[in-house]
């Protein structure tokens, strides 16, 4: 076949380089390398075309071999496949499997811990109410026991104030008792002065006139002094009376 192809390349050569006829499309060719190429062409056609039907002879033979390696080998790669599928599915199941069983296992241990938090929380809750409890009864007791001190020392405060308003009013009425026991008694012995100094000034006037009789002197000469003797004792009891 190959030299069918290099024979007629040669003959395109052939034309391409003969010389043309003036006036035509026509060229000059050598005729006997032409003939020569043709008888080449003519000889190798036989051969090719012999190798072209044992080809095609051997075509279906070749066609079926190659049908049942494609099947073979498509049943092969099925199968095999088919076996990494089972086993990519077996391997998929188990570690869906290992997956649940450990979601499974975290789910119980979490559940686990959120009792035990659970449980601790609701203990530490019961014990803060207990306490809060506790505190709470303490702070009422105290309240209450403050209350009822302040009670009783508002009332003892109270009966103490009262006894001192009591007190205070009868320090009052007795010193307002006194001040007039004080007066009436000043005033008693104001009256009393006044009578003593009154009799001591009656007497002594007695006294003057009986001494003065006495001895006898004229009363011309004894009148200024006995003005002034009676006057005297008349200022004497007005001083003691102021």
């Amino acid at each position: 076949m190959y030299r069918v192809f290099e024979a007629l390349d040669e003959l395109v050569t052939i034309v391409e380089e003969a010389r043309g006829v003036p006036m035509t499309s026509g060229c000059v060719v050598p005729r006997g390398d032409v003939l020569e190429l043709l008888d080449d062409v003519r000889d190798a056609i036989p051969a090719e075309l012999d190798d072209a039907q044992d080809v095609l002879d051997h075509r279906d033979e070749l066609v079926g071999k190659a049908q049942h390696e494609l099947e073979a080998a498509t049943s092969k790669a099925r199968a095999e496949a088919e076996r990494i599928v089972a086993e990519a599915q077996h391997e998929a199941e188990r570690m869906l499997s290992e997956a649940r069983s450990r979601a499974e296992r975290m789910v119980a241990e979490a559940e686990d811990q959120a009792q035990r938090t659970v449980t601790a929380g609701r203990q530490e809750y019961e014990d803060l109410v207990g306490r809060a409890h506790a505190e709470a009864d303490r702070m009422v007791q105290a309240g209450r026991a403050n209350y009822e001190r302040a009670i009783e020392e508002g009332r003892a405060e109270q009966a103490r104030l009262v006894d001192a308003t009591e007190v205070v009013q009868a320090s009052h009425a007795e010193s307002a008792r006194i001040l007039e026991a004080a007066q009436a008694e000043a005033i008693r012995l104001r009256n009393e002065c006044d009578a003593y100094v009154d009799g001591k000034l009656a007497d002594f006037e007695d006294l003057l006139a009986h001494t003065l009789r006495s001895v006898g002197k004229g009363r011309s000469h004894l009148r200024g002094p006995a003005v002034n003797a009676a006057a005297a004792p008349f200022d004497y009891h007005e001083s003691a009376a102021r």
